[in-house]
């Protein structure tokens, strides 16, 4: 079954965090970070109504790898989308589409939200496994943290996980995906200048994909076998 934490990225407004685990409260989500928040008192504790046990519970850290510690996969929410498919970091997913392909996996997912007059700063996006956008006005296409909260953990609440799905890779497996792919991009001399936007682009398509364990470790061996030909061949050319 999947697990949900809610990350708050150094939110501004204390009454904005209030109304955000309010949201919490009513579709079920208890798991809320806060990384370097803005001074949480009274008015968050108003705004958060019934649900003020989830903020007094909230653990609040410093830096984001701390918030995400843990967590299996890594969903940020950016309100601003730039085409063009070769602009992959902020290529994103509907709410409701992150909501149906996740719906059946196991393992910690961590929903991150950036501060209300920003949103996510690069180097944050660029952590991310996947994007969600919350489809809006192009006039306006902003919205309130709050309310960004509520739209996605709504699309969740709607679609609930249920047990016995396929199980999600862990963060450890996922890492060694991505070093076996590194390895490949060595056996195969890969320009160093391309592989950091293909590190990137390889790790968004892997994250809007969410596929299973059994996945993961089929591709980590396509992966290694192709490295090991490429370099065997490369011995006996030698």
């Amino acid at each position: 079954m999947v697990n949900f934490r809610v990350v708050l990225v150094a939110p501004r407004h204390e009454g904005n965090v209030g109304a955000a685990v309010r949201s919490m409260g009513n579709f079920d989500f208890t798991e809320l970070f806060l990384v370097g928040p803005c001074e949480i008192g009274d008015e968050a504790f108003k705004r958060a109504k019934h649900a003020g046990d989830i903020l007094r519970s909230a653990q609040t850290v410093q830096s984001l790898d701390e918030a995400v510690r843990g967590c299996d996969l890594v969903v940020g929410t950016s309100g601003i989308v730039t085409p063009g498919e070769k602009h992959f970091v902020r290529i994103p997913i509907t709410p409701r589409q992150f909501a149906e392909r996740v719906k059946d996996h196991e393992g910690t997912v961590a929903l991150l939200f950036g501060p209300e007059d920003s949103g996510l700063a690069q180097d944050e996006l660029l952590r991310c496994d996947l994007l969600v956008n919350i489809p809006s006005s192009a006039e306006y296409p902003v919205l309130n943290l709050s309310h960004a909260v509520t739209i996605v953990l709504y699309e969740l609440f709607v679609h609930h996980p249920r047990k016995g799905g396929p199980r999600a890779a862990s963060e450890e497996e996922r890492k060694m995906l991505f070093e076996f792919f590194d390895d490949l991009l060595d056996a195969i001399d890969y320009p160093e200048f391309r592989r950091e936007k293909t590190r990137v682009m390889f790790r968004r398509m892997m994250g809007r994909a969410i596929p299973t364990k059994w996945e993961f470790h089929t591709i980590m061996g396509v992966f290694g076998d192709a490295a090991k030909r490429i370099r065997k061949k490369e011995r006996k050319e030698g």
